[in-house]
C-alpha cells in the first residue's frame, strides 16, 4: 500500500503520540532499552548499523513493540544495551523532570515466546510460550532473569481468518524468511 504524507504532516504524527511502532532491536535490556546503531564500544564498535534513526523519538512518545526473530542472549542481553538508541524504563537514563506518561512498551515477540514488561517495578515477564518451548528455553537463551506472567500459557495459534489476511498483505510469502527455518509447523506445547 502507498499513500502520500507532507513533511509537516510525518512530524505531527510523529510527535503526536498516537502511533503503536514496531521495532526490530539489535539489543534490548532488562529494561526495554533498545540499541539498533552499534554492537560494541561506540567509538570502536564491532558492528555498525545505521545509527538510531527515528528511535529516540519514536521511543519517547508513542507505544512500541519489539519483534526479535532470533530470541537469544546477543539480543536479550545481560546489563546495558551496548547504546541506548530507544529509552527504557531505566530511570536513571531520564532527566528529572522528564515526562515518561508518553513512553510505553507493549509487547516483545521472539521466535519462542511473547513478553511484556508489566512484571514489578517493570521486569520483564513471560506471557506465552511458543508450542513447544519450555520456560527454562526461554531463560537460557536471555541474559538477565525473566518472571512468568500469571496465567502464562501457550500462545494462541493464528485463526483462519487472521492466516488469510496475512496471505493477502504477504503474497510472495516474504514473512517466511523472518524467522530462521521458516518453522513449519505446530509442535506440543510444554510448560515448566
Amino acid at each position: 500500500y502507498s499513500g502520500c504524507m507532507s513533511f509537516e504532516r510525518v512530524f505531527e504524527c510523529v510527535w503526536g503520540g498516537r502511533r503503536h511502532a514496531m521495532i526490530g532491536p539489535t539489543q534490548v535490556d532488562r529494561w526495554g532499552q533498545t540499541n539498533l546503531s552499534v554492537v560494541g564500544d561506540y567509538r570502536q564498535p564491532k558492528i555498525a548499523m545505521l545509527g538510531v534513526r527515528g528511535l529516540p523519538g519514536n521511543s519517547i512518545n508513542h507505544i512500541n513493540s519489539f519483534f526479535v526473530p532470533s530470541h537469544n542472549k546477543r539480543v536479550f542481553v545481560a546489563g546495558e544495551v551496548d547504546m541506548v538508541s530507544g529509552v527504557g524504563f531505566k530511570a536513571e537514563r531520564w532527566l528529572e523532570g522528564s515526562r515518561r506518561d508518553l513512553m510505553d512498551i507493549r509487547r516483545v515477540v521472539s521466535d519462542l515466546c511473547v513478553m511484556d514488561f508489566e512484571g514489578p517495578e517493570r521486569a520483564v515477564r513471560v506471557r506465552s510460550l511458543h508450542p513447544g518451548v519450555s520456560f527454562e528455553e526461554v531463560q537460557d537463551n536471555t541474559g538477565f532473569p525473566l518472571l512468568k506472567a500469571d496465567g502464562m500459557g501457550e500462545t494462541a495459534h493464528p485463526t483462519a481468518e487472521q492466516l488469510a489476511i496475512i496471505r493477502r498483505l504477504d503474497p510472495h510469502d516474504l514473512r517466511a524468511s523472518a524467522l530462521k527455518g521458516n518453522p513449519p509447523g505446530i509442535r506440543a506445547a510444554t510448560q515448566a
